[in-house]
């Protein structure tokens, strides 16, 4: 993803309101970041204190996106998550296993190759159908926009009710 710089207007310059939505010019320029690439991510090991809270394997992609995150989630057998609910969207892609999705009342099931919707503020969880085989999957979220933002909530049931 790239990152991109706007000029900001000198003071001199016209100061803009909601009438002139159409006359703003903003010139981009590309601005190398300072890491395009994240290598072995899981070889690094989870982020122990997500994955504590959480009570499932989490490894964080450390990417300079200021918009979208990522994350690889892994279920343990048998294993299921806690209800949790956040202001910011995910979706998910199944890498491997099977398992379910909570998302308020519905429950859907999934299987590698299939991706999950989930909606900002909606209580749910997720669990792994095997009792033998884990699953794996990638969660990518508006989380960085919506912090940068000041608008970004998480509650955790159990611990934030």
């Amino acid at each position: 993803m790239h990152n991109i710089k706007f000029f900001i207007m000198d003071t001199n310059e016209k100061k803009f309101s909601s009438k002139d939505f159409h006359e703003t010019y903003a010139r981009p320029t590309f601005i190398k970041p300072s890491k395009l690439i994240h290598r072995n991510v899981e070889n690094e090991g989870v982020h122990n204190q997500f994955s504590a809270e959480r009570k499932h394997p989490v490894f964080f992609i450390d990417l300079p996106s200021k918009n979208v995150s990522m994350t690889i989630g892994g279920l343990l057998p048998d294993q299921t998550t806690n209800r949790h609910r956040h202001t910011y969207e995910t979706v998910l892609y199944v890498i491997e296993g099977t398992g379910w999705t909570e998302i308020e009342d519905e429950k859907v099931e999934w299987k590698a190759g299939d991706a999950v919707y989930i909606p900002s503020w909606a209580w749910h969880r997720h669990g792994n159908l095997s009792s033998t085989e884990s699953a794996k999957y990638l969660a990518c979220e508006n989380a960085p926009q919506l912090q940068n933002l000041g608008v970004a909530l998480r509650e955790e049931e159990g611990r934030d009710l």
